[in-house]
């Protein structure tokens, strides 16, 4: 389940966006996070040993910067869900019209019925059991190692040249929306409270995981360049291209259904976590009041999934979900990997406060949220979204101090 969170249905798409981003150079943006990934991961997992709690990168910032900056965390992760289950369920969407050749409309009526679907399947309060969780991951560790695998005869060194056609700023570039990719560590985290024993299980799981997302993300990356070249910063479906070169026309619907299930359980996973945060936030006084109704075991949050709901709406719709070049998607999954980035900076800034200093993990630690940094700076404008949140938070949280005297 730990390697189930940090891997996702973001990978179907993030190879071409990231090859269009910086070409072959877009392989070192991958090594790059990978090596950000190892001190991330090893601080969560000393954080979950020492404070397992299910309330994880919330549980590590209220317990280093108060309650405030956890609430901000809080808006964080429940702002970027709406942005990123758009996203999600327009990547099977995508996929899906690719095997059927329904084109950009078809991908929008796919997209649009996960995401319906999703909705529904937690507004009833249906939810996926755990081994189906954990299914769903191994299909997508499955997918990609044979894409990888079929790609590997034709990859050729001729496509790796010239190398940095965009320069340096193309890497950071690639790396601000690859973070969609690596951003599972602090939901990960959310888990700690569930081991028998953190101390002894979560470094180890911790490990494994980063073995495989190190082994399928890397194999993926030159893969993607070596094998297709050129061509693929052009597919909204890198998986399929590389599939093809080896199936042929039989990659299309197997790639299809893949996509489709990995992201209705990815949109449904994000919905049922999410819809449960912003009723806790209501509960524990950091958002509305109201948000609070139906959080309680067994029940379902309708009023919090709700408003996740009408905001994927809305986002869709602003984004121009289904527009005949399908550009929008690319900014939905930036927006999402900046709130994300966001999360994940202050959870190192919490270990950089609750674990031993001086120490080599210490120091891991704040090279990679000079890193995070770096990469949150290459956001842009997307910076906006959760200088807005925070600022949505300490508003409300003060108005709230206000009306309660």
């Amino acid at each position: 389940m730990c390697a189930g969170a940090v891997l996702g249905p973001g990978v179907l798409t993030l190879p071409s966006l990231a090859a269009s981003a910086a070409g072959p150079a877009s392989v070192l943006a991958w090594v790059v996070l990978l090596a950000m990934c190892v001190p991330v991961a090893a601080a969560f997992a000393a954080l979950g040993a020492r404070f397992p709690d299910g309330g994880g990168v919330a549980t590590y910032v209220h317990r280093a910067m108060g309650p405030r900056a956890a609430a901000v965390v809080g808006w964080w992760f429940y702002g970027a869900v709406p942005i990123g289950v758009v996203s999600a369920s327009w990547i099977g969407g995508k996929y899906v019209a690719d095997a059927a050749g329904w084109g950009e409309a078809g991908a929008t009526a796919v997209g649009g019925l996960v995401l319906a679907g999703a909705l529904a399947s937690n507004a009833v309060g249906l939810r996926m059991s755990g081994r189906v969780q954990l299914l769903l991951g191994g299909l997508l560790a499955a997918v990609l190692l044979c894409a990888v695998l079929a790609a590997a005869p034709h990859v050729t060194a001729a496509h790796f040249t010239p190398f940095m056609p965009g320069g340096w700023t193309s890497v950071g570039s690639a790396a601000a929306v690859l973070f969609f990719a690596f951003a599972g560590w602090e939901a990960a985290s959310h888990l700690s409270g569930e081991f028998a024993d953190p101390g002894r299980d979560l470094p180890r799981v911790t490990r494994y995981t980063l073995a495989v997302i190190t082994v399928l993300y890397l194999g993926l990356a030159v893969a993607t360049i070596g094998a297709l070249g050129p061509a693929a910063a052009d597919t909204d479906t890198p998986l399929t291209a590389l599939l093809a070169q080896s199936v042929g026309v039989a990659a299309r619907p197997v790639a299809a259904a893949a996509a489709l299930f990995l992201t209705f359980g990815a949109v449904n996973s994000y919905l049922a976590g999410a819809s449960r945060l912003g009723a806790a936030l209501g509960r524990d006084g950091a958002a509305p009041r109201w948000l609070a109704k139906g959080g309680g075991p067994g029940e379902a949050p309708r009023r919090s999934l709700a408003v996740l709901g009408g905001t994927a709406v809305l986002l869709a719709t602003a984004a121009g979900f289904g527009g005949a070049d399908g550009a929008g998607l690319e900014p939905l999954m930036r927006a999402t990997a900046t709130c994300l980035a966001a999360v994940t900076l202050a959870g190192l800034a919490a270990a950089l406060v609750l674990l031993p200093r001086r120490t080599p993990l210490w120091c891991g630690v704040l090279a990679s949220s000079v890193l995070t940094a770096a990469v949150l700076a290459f956001s842009g404008w997307l910076l906006l979204i959760p200088t807005a949140l925070a600022l949505a938070s300490f508003c409300f949280l003060t108005l709230r101090r206000f009306a309660g005297r």
